[in-house]
């Protein structure tokens, strides 16, 4: 092989070294299209690894698109995941998560954290933009907060929009906006930043179940 072919590949060599560590460190982003504009999202797995697998995973399977915003309060969050246009429910068929609000990251302006239930390790599909930073939101002491798992890196100018729509009551829920506001899809941008986790094994059942007579 010529020297000078050599001595080329040892140059390459360092460069492609450099662009496998920068691939390496590139977190996930998922692109929010909605009826108010674009909202990218960079998801932050070493933090919170199970919240983002469980997002993406929602997002593969295309359980978002056609969402609204169900819950837009001004200064403090909007909230999606859960409701159709027409206020049907869209239950996500994955198992809920456990919390991870431990992981040193706060509900600050523009973070997207875990909805759920008074049950700290109830949240499943449901998550919400902080249009505000809500230091009330985080874990302190005995108080399990709300995991943040991901920030707004593009479109807070949507979030914005969005935050500032006339609401209403609907039913037993608050703060519902007058017109519905819908993603229209959502996407994982870089698969290949996204290392999926594997689920755990159902339990099995502790008792055996009885055989129906025929």
């Amino acid at each position: 092989m010529p020297r000078s072919v050599v001595f080329i590949l040892l140059m390459l060599a360092p460069l492609k070294l450099f662009a496998a560590v920068e691939m390496s460190s590139v977190n996930p982003q998922v692109k929010l299209e909605t009826e108010k504009g674009d909202i990218v999202l960079e998801l932050f797995p070493k933090k919170a690894p199970v919240s983002v697998d469980n997002f993406i995973k929602h997002v593969n399977n295309f359980h978002y698109d056609g969402l609204i915003f169900h819950r837009v309060i001004k200064g403090f969050m909007i909230q999606t995941g859960g409701f159709t246009f027409d206020f049907t429910p869209r239950e996500s068929e994955r198992p809920t998560i456990v919390n991870e609000a431990s992981n040193g990251l706060k509900n600050n302006r523009g973070t997207i954290a875990m909805a759920r239930m008074s049950d700290p390790d109830s949240a499943q599909a449901q998550f919400f933009i902080n249009h505000s930073s809500n230091s009330f939101l985080n874990s302190k002491g005995d108080n399990v907060g709300y995991t943040v798992f991901g920030k707004v890196i593009s479109g807070m100018d949507t979030v914005d929009a969005i935050a500032t729509v006339p609401t209403s009551g609907l039913n037993v829920h608050q703060d519902v906006p007058i017109e519905p506001i819908r993603i229209l899809s959502a996407r994982l941008l870089n698969p290949d930043a996204w290392v999926e986790r594997k689920d755990p094994k159902p339990v099995a059942s502790s008792f055996e179940r009885p055989i129906p007579l025929r």
